[in-house]
């Protein structure tokens, strides 16, 4: 039975203190350590350190202690200066200081022994998701704990950007995402082990995971739905389910090039180059061919909910330079931007950009037979 001064700590999340109060039968009273009282369901907290007297019994314990050491206050300097001494040598420590030793257990489901690992972006203002930022989480879904390590990428080479341990059937968050830093996002590695404390169990394998964040589904309210681990709307990645690691979604060029040859091109693999260098001239001679972009925002973006103009313009652009990236080293290829007349303010963007960042690429309005005045053909 949970009573006044227990300490204890939260079940689901990080955290915990000292137990100065009840509110109805269901709900207890969580001093932290700044003195701060956190109403919390008494069925989500798990004792760490109790003794068999309450707050009130400690309180006038005190008071008591203090009478009675105001009448054995010394009567001379030489007393003073003993009972100094004294009580310098004899300092108790505060049993609040003292460090925790006592581990609960793990708090484990009936029938959750499969590894379950989840990556969760959840918004912040999910009203307003175009200026909302984003909290991390990784959701552990089963009896087991995970020692894990997250990696992000930067060209090639990965960085840590986590690592930790987390307990079974609970989820820790790892950062607050900025919307300008989605992009850091887009790839990366999470590696695992799965192991229980104090008891028995089955082993389970390691894990190394590459995970693809689409980082246009921050930009879609769709993307995000309901689960079983928050209240609010989350966009929820699978990094282990049911003992399986999830697929990955980013392979190494070379090891797609040899998983798509034939046997006979693993075989023989200077008729495979030979191929290859076919192809690569078949790329070459279709430069003449002219390639459609179309950038209206209903073509780009499964919903526009959510999203203000300036999103929407924001992603538009960035579907452009990408588009110029990928074939900026293709002399001679024509490339039309279909963005629609309206007020002129997605081709003026355009225009902009191609001034300032692609100067040695030349540009003129697309056919207005075929593409009304509402497109830009750029050639490379």
């Amino acid at each position: 039975m949970l009573k006044i001064g227990d300490k204890v700590r939260f079940l689901n999340d990080v955290g915990g203190g000292t137990i100065s109060g009840f509110q109805g039968k269901d709900i207890v009273l969580v001093a932290d350590e700044d003195g701060f009282e956190i109403p919390t369901l008494a069925s989500e907290v798990v004792v760490v350190e109790t003794d068999d007297y309450n707050i009130a019994k400690v309180i006038a314990g005190q008071k008591k202690k203090k009478a009675d050491a105001d009448k054995k206050a010394p009567t001379s300097v030489k007393n003073a200066l003993a009972v100094s001494d004294d009580e310098e040598e004899e300092e108790e420590q505060d049993v609040a200081d003292k460090e925790l030793t006592y581990r609960p257990m793990a708090q484990e489901r009936r029938g959750a022994n499969e590894l379950n690992l989840f990556l969760a972006f959840v918004p912040r203002n999910a009203k307003v998701l175009s200026e909302s930022t984003f909290d991390v989480y990784l959701v552990n879904d089963c009896n087991y704990y995970f020692h894990y390590s997250l990696f992000t990428y930067d060209g090639r080479a990965c960085r840590l950007r986590h690592e930790g341990e987390i307990a079974p059937n609970t989820k820790v968050l790892l950062e607050e995402l900025q919307r300008n830093r989605i992009e850091e996002w887009q790839r990366l590695t999470v590696q695992t082990l799965a192991f229980k404390r104090d008891k028995a169990f089955f082993p389970k394998p390691a894990f190394s995971v590459n995970i693809r964040v689409d980082g246009t589904k921050f930009f879609k309210l769709h993307s995000f739905h309901p689960s079983d681990f928050f209240h609010e709307p989350a966009l929820v990645y699978d990094v282990v389910k049911d003992d399986h690691a999830a697929r990955s979604m980013f392979v190494d060029a070379d090891e797609l090039q040899e998983a798509m040859q034939t046997p006979d091109e693993q075989m023989h693999p200077q008729v495979m180059r030979v191929s290859a260098a076919e192809k690569r001239a078949t790329r070459k001679q279709d430069r003449n061919a002219i390639i459609e972009v179309d950038l209206h925002a209903d073509e780009l973006l499964d919903t526009m909910a959510g999203l203000e103009a300036k999103d929407i313009l924001e992603y538009q652009l960035k579907v452009f330079r990408e588009t110029m990236n990928e074939h900026l080293k293709e002399r001679g290829r024509r490339i039309v931007f279909i963005h629609g007349k309206g007020e002129g303010v997605l081709r003026n963007a355009i225009l902009k950009e191609l001034r300032k960042n692609f100067k040695q690429c030349q540009y003129q309005d697309a056919s207005f037979r075929e593409y009304g005045y509402g497109a830009t053909m750029v050639t490379i």
